[in-house]
Parts: C-alpha cells; structure tokens; sequence
C-alpha cells in the first residue's frame, strides 16, 4: 500500500525532504528498471523535469531550493562570491545566505526540523532540533550539533562527502568503492534518525551522486568502462529512496528532489584566458592567479560557473567602465558571449542572461552583470592563472551541470510538477507543512 493511500486522521502533516544533488531527470525517465521507486512516485503521485537556477551551480542551488528565493535574496552566487567594493573573493558558508529557510520557517512555526548533509550549511545552526551540516564542513566535530548527534556520527561510518581526488584517477574503482560507502553510510544515518520520529520535517541530502556524475557520466553516456558501476550505483540510491518511502509513518509526505541537471562535458572552458585573449581583461604582471591581479586596463572578468562582470567604476576598487557607459559596454559584451564559438564553430553559448532579468532583491551588489548558460559540453571555468589554451579536453571530469533537466518527484495525489523550477520547491515543503507565508515571501509558488 502506497504512502498516500492510507488514512492521515486528524495528525499534523509532516514531511520528508530527500535531496539527490545533480540528479537529472533525465536520468530517471531513460532508466525506469533502475528507478523504479522514483518511477512509482511520479505514477502515484507526480514526477517531472524542473528547472535549476542562475547559475546552476550547487553553492548557488541549495539556499536557492531552501527557501525559495532567488540569489538576490539569498547573496550567494556561487562557489566563490566577491566582496562588496572588493576585489577579494571567499567561499560562502551558511552564515552568508540572507535568506530565510525552510527549516527555519518550520521551527518559527512550532515545528521540529532535523537537517542533515545539505550544503552551504556551515557552520551548523543551534535553533533547529539537530543538524549536520554538508559540503565544505571541516569535519563531523564541527559540522554536527548537537552532542548525540556528533557522537552517534562520530562512532559510526558517516562521511561529510565523497573524496572527489580519488576520481582524478584513471582507475575509478576507489573512487567507486568510495562512493558507494559514503551513500550507505548517509542512508545508516538518515534511517536512523527518521526512526527516531520527533521530527515534523527531515531534510536529508545525498551528495555523493553529483561526484559520481562528474566523473563517471562520460562511461555512461558513451557506454564506457564503468557504465554498469555507474547505473548499479544509482540503483542502490534508488532502493535506499524505496526503503524510506515504506518506512515512513502514515502522516509524512515523501519528497525527492535535485539542484540541477547533467550532460556529457566535452571542453573545460577558461573564460578569463578568452576575455584576456579578446582585449576585456589584463592583469599587473605575469604570474597571476586571482581577481585581484588584474589591471587598470581590464573592462571585465569572470567568476565560475559563467559569471561575467564589467570593472564599473564606483562599484569595484579600480573600475574603468563609466557609469554611463554601462549598458553601451554590457551589450558589447554580451553580444561577444553570443557569438563566442568554440573549437569546431559550436556555439558556445545558449543563453545569456541580464542580471535584472533573474536577480531581485536586497542583496544583489555583487550580483554578475551577465551570466552564461553555455550550450551541452562547454563547462565554464573561471581560469585567472595563464592557460594555453581556451578550451581544454584534458581534465578528468567528463560530466557538466546543466539549467535543464532538475528533476522533482512529490510522493502526494495532487502534486502537479509541470513548468516548474527549484523556487517552487520551498513553498510546496511548506504547503504540505501547512506552514502559512506572505504572497510576497517566495518567488516560487507550490506544486500541490
């Protein structure tokens, strides 16, 4: 008997949030036997493809999906984000999303919420029931709050993340193995705690698929060595979504839900070695490696995944670009980007997007004035060091995020996950939470 089959009587409802960072939808439509759980949610209740955001990076996805607004609310762009009237850069953390999430609306409501593994959590926050916090923790002493928690962790074989050097080698086998006991590890700790019941609403994360997708996606979109590790891993995923969906009480809503799509990556793609190379971009000297050694010459520069900026006067330390020249030069850039082609005349572009057009809110000073939604293979770095080359085929990652191909799937009959992207993720949460927010709150809207 299905989840929803059965009978809520008079409880309060909860949920159970399961993420799968960088699942495609895709994924899952080409490989029902493989997905059959998640292929079982969407034909009892509802599955699709959703879209990611701008730009589909996982540092800028998670608060993003969380609390269901955009990345001028939430001030957090991307893995490196750049200081307000700086040339610096630092590493966001969970301290530095302004915006308000969902856990956190659950706790003002009166609810219990237990957080385990989601990035761009750190350092771990005191007012929920228990958190550990994901990618980028130091380790499980830091991450986790609060002491039993830390110790049932710290005794068992829990894992912040997958050692991403590992699939640097030719031989993926330990990274494979690695994988694989990092995902039942988390699948331990994740029954453990939804046994426990105290909560109202769990929000657990799987990251280890999103490493696996960076370094195995090329053997299994080319049938290659390790195609069948690669889907076999995914199975076990898949299994370990099933096992929780049968074990959840009657009153608790099942669902699962991804940051952002995948596809084969063909080029690693230096945007600044471009931008130097098109007279944009110039630096102090010749050993440079960061934004802070560019020169007064430089009219734009770019930060990962895509992100493009004009040295605006009055905005950066050293700007060039006149405030009144500022759309004349944008569109000069922008029309570059268009028409930016890469090795065999493919353009590398398929969008690219005004910062007005996808960024609202209190915190968007250093929101990029343009970003690029790069056409399947050209994954986009930002490359400050020297490089030989713009488009290089010789790095050991062979898979790349992509904007489409999110997928969403809502363990509930009046779940629709049609036209829908990540800001409709939060307010579905707290629908089914009966979590009341103002209309004006979230820029998404919810699915049931």
């Amino acid at each position: 008997m299905g989840l929803f089959d059965r009978l809520r009587g008079n409880d309060t409802p909860r949920v159970a949030f399961l993420g799968i960072d960088g699942l495609p939808h895709g994924l899952v439509a080409d490989n029902p036997d493989t997905f059959s759980t998640l292929s079982a949610i969407a034909a009892e209740g509802d599955g699709g493809q959703i879209d990611s955001t701008v730009p589909p990076d996982s540092s800028a996805c998670w608060p993003v999906l969380t609390s269901g607004v955009n990345p001028g609310e939430t001030g957090v762009y991307g893995f490196q984000d750049r200081e307000v009237g700086s040339y610096d850069t630092y590493v966001p953390m969970g301290r530095d999303v302004q915006a308000t999430r969902v856990w956190d609306r659950a706790t003002e409501s009166g609810l219990n919420a237990t957080v385990m593994n989601v990035p761009v959590t750190f350092p771990p926050q005191r007012t929920v029931q228990r958190m550990v916090s994901g990618y980028l923790s130091p380790d499980i002493d830091a991450a986790a709050h609060p002491d039993e928690l830390r110790k049932h962790l710290s005794e068992s074989d829990y894992r912040l993340s997958v050692n991403a050097k590992l699939g640097h080698r030719s031989d993926k086998t330990d990274f494979i193995d690695h994988a694989r006991e990092t995902l039942d590890a988390r699948y331990e700790a994740f029954s453990h705690y939804l046994a426990e019941d105290d909560w109202d609403l769990f929000f657990g994360v799987f990251t280890a698929p999103d490493r696996m997708n960076h370094f195995l996606w090329g053997d299994y979109a080319d049938d290659g060595t390790y195609r069948d590790d690669f889907l076999s891993f995914y199975a076990a995923l898949d299994d370990y979504v099933g096992a929780v969906r049968e074990r959840l009480p009657d009153d608790v809503t099942l669902v699962v839900g991804s940051t952002h799509g995948f596809t084969r990556l063909r080029y690693d793609v230096y945007c600044n070695e471009w931008l130097e190379r098109e007279g944009w971009l110039s630096y102090t000297g010749d050993d440079h490696d960061t934004l802070a050694d560019i020169d007064d010459d430089t009219r734009a520069y770019s930060l990962v995944p895509g992100r493009f900026y004009l040295n605006l006067e009055g905005r950066e330390p050293y700007g060039t670009v006149p405030a009144s020249d500022y759309e004349t030069v944008r569109a000069e850039l922008q029309e570059a980007l268009r028409t930016w082609e890469g090795p065999n005349g493919e353009p590398v572009a398929k969008r690219v997007v005004e910062r007005e057009t996808v960024f609202r809110g209190a915190h968007d000073e250093i929101a990029p004035d343009l970003v690029v939604i790069p056409n399947e293979g050209f994954d986009l770095k930002s490359g400050f060091r020297p490089h030989d080359t713009v488009f290089d085929t010789d790095g050991p990652r062979t898979g790349m995020h992509t904007f489409e191909d999110a997928g969403l799937f809502v363990d509930h009959p009046d779940a629709k996950v049609e036209d829908a992207d990540l800001l409709d993720i939060a307010p579905t949460l707290l629908r089914l939470l009966d979590i009341e927010y103002g209309r004006t709150d979230l820029d998404g809207a919810s699915l049931v």
